[in-house]
């Protein structure tokens, strides 16, 4: 009796262990997903922009305010939350009660993986309103990775779809 208990008690063990390593590979996943969003910052360039003529207009800051850009939204943290949420409530319960645990689990989880990486890849940015020198009102948003004061001259770099106020 004592060797089965024995026996019970490390498969149990090895259960807990190999669902603890699966959401630990599970997350670091999702975290290595959420380091390769694109920047929006004013001084990142991808590899396109890179070596390729941009317009250059310069003109004054008239207005700079704090906003809020979205987090992506890419499928990755749903499908992460799915997998993570599906292994959790499989955990639960025997039989047909397993089953429905795991569908809502996996449910649960596509759910609550989606709203974290859209949480965790949101960031601050500012939307800055420029008085062109030919006249013109723009306004672009970027990352608030620098700082821009009204009355400020700026340069604003226009190219492949892309615009970013600099200093």
């Amino acid at each position: 009796m004592a060797s089965v208990d024995a026996y019970l008690t490390s498969l149990i063990s090895k259960d807990l262990f190999s669902v603890r390593y699966l959401l630990v590979v599970a997350l670091m996943g999702a975290v290595l997903v959420s380091a390769c969003v694109s920047s929006l910052s004013g001084s990142a360039y991808s590899r396109k922009q890179a070596r390729t003529v941009q317009r250059v207009e310069t003109g004054v800051v008239e207005h700079v305010r704090v906003v809020v850009i979205e987090g992506t939204k890419s499928g990755v943290g749903a499908a992460v939350g799915t997998v993570v949420g599906g292994i959790a409530g499989s955990e639960v319960g025997t039989g047909k009660g397993r089953h429905i645990a795991t569908v809502l689990g996996s449910a649960g989880g596509g759910l609550a993986g989606a709203a974290a990486e859209e949480a965790i890849t949101r960031q601050k940015g500012l939307e800055i309103t420029v008085q062109l020198d030919n006249g013109r009102l723009i306004a672009v948003t970027q990352a608030a990775d620098e700082v821009f004061k009204v009355g400020e001259r700026v340069r604003v770099l226009s190219g492949r779809g892309v615009t970013r106020v600099t200093h």
